[in-house]
């Protein structure tokens, strides 16, 4: 930890140096840069704090040794000492644990009605909702890329975009099929069906994290289709983007501006390459992280919401909860938080 704590303290010193060069505030490096340092200022503030609680409790230790009315009140502060610097220690921890240089993006995230037809729909549309929820208790924008409506009111297909902090962070782990167990409304006998949901959760990519090369692509452009208003509908302003290299097809229409489609789907196609790219990194960890993070086909069921029980089990790390009315309505913090404390233990462990 010594070592650690040196290194992170020298870098900080020689970037505050280099910021103080009022040429730094042009060059394209300068965001990464600003906000490493406020990430360093911040992990040494918490060394200080350590030193400081540290040398608190040996003073307040050789108080103890001489007994009398100052050793009572050194022993009792010793113990809110002790407190403090356990707190410390966690949040040290928290701060140099390693993180995926992804994290801090925003997301694209598709939701996708998968086995149970009608029903599959439905559910695809409040698992929609409940993102969209959950987004706006913390404060999140998001923004509706494209939808395909299904006829009884919900989604075969629907794709959107969150931004706020640390928002890849908070979902990646989201990414999987969502199987639902309830009986459906239109269900006479009583009998429970099983349906599924496929969400992926893909980072958005900036233009200097995936290179697409215009010989790579080809752009049709086509009249719209579906609802969307009469220019919508009127002009060829829809745009669908195949990338030969990989096969990935992805089509926009929702915009009326045909440029406006197209960058859509050039944003959309940019992820899902990055996407790609981190499913092929995926290999290379351990198990228990593979299990975690899913594989690059997301097959795996992740999570199952048996309404009849009203119980959200989350099968890669054993974690159930009630209350499924209140994870549509956005309730689903502890769901999140448990899937970032697991893998924070893996990486902590070395997995």
């Amino acid at each position: 930890m010594e070592a650690k704590e040196l290194s992170l303290r020298t870098e900080y010193t020689e970037l505050q140096t280099k910021l103080q060069d009022p040429s730094i505030y042009s060059d394209p490096s300068y965001p990464k840069l600003a906000k490493r340092q406020a990430y360093l200022e911040s992990v040494v503030k918490l060394f200080d704090e350590k030193h400081r609680l540290a040398d608190q409790i040996m003073q307040s230790k050789e108080l103890m040794s001489e007994g009398g009315d100052l050793g009572e009140l050194a022993a009792m502060e010793l113990e809110e000492l002790e407190t403090q610097l356990l707190s410390n220690q966690q949040a040290l921890e928290l701060a140099l644990t390693p993180k995926d240089p992804n994290d801090e993006k925003d997301v694209i995230v598709e939701i996708r009605a998968g086995a149970g037809g009608d029903e599959a729909s439905l559910f695809a549309a409040e698992l929609y909702r409940m993102y969209i929820r959950w987004g706006e208790i913390h404060g999140y924008k998001t923004e509706l890329v494209s939808e395909s409506p299904s006829e009884v009111g919900g989604f075969k297909e629907i794709i959107f975009m969150v931004r706020g902090n640390d928002l890849y962070k908070q979902l990646k782990f989201e990414a999987g099929v969502h199987r639902v167990q309830r009986v459906p409304a239109t269900e006479s006998q009583g009998r429970i069906h099983t349906s599924t949901v496929t969400v992926a959760v893909l980072p958005e990519a900036e233009e200097t994290d995936i290179e697409i090369k215009p010989n790579d692509l080809r752009i049709d452009v086509y009249r719209s289709g579906g609802h969307g208003g009469q220019s919508v509908n009127t002009t060829d302003s829809a745009v669908r983007i195949t990338h030969l290299p990989t096969g990935l097809v992805v089509i926009q229409q929702d915009e009326k501006s045909q440029i406006k489609n197209k960058a859509k789907a050039l944003g959309v196609l940019r992820s899902r390459l990055l996407q790609i790219k981190i499913d092929e990194e995926t290999k290379q960890l351990s198990d228990a992280r593979k299990k975690l993070i899913g594989s690059g086909d997301r097959s795996e069921k992740i999570r199952t919401y048996n309404f009849p029980q009203d119980r959200i089990t989350d099968h890669r790390i054993g974690y159930s909860r009630s209350n499924i009315p209140g994870a549509m309505s956005g309730d689903i913090d502890d769901i999140v938080e448990k899937l970032a404390e697991y893998e924070r233990s893996l990486i902590n462990d070395g997995q």
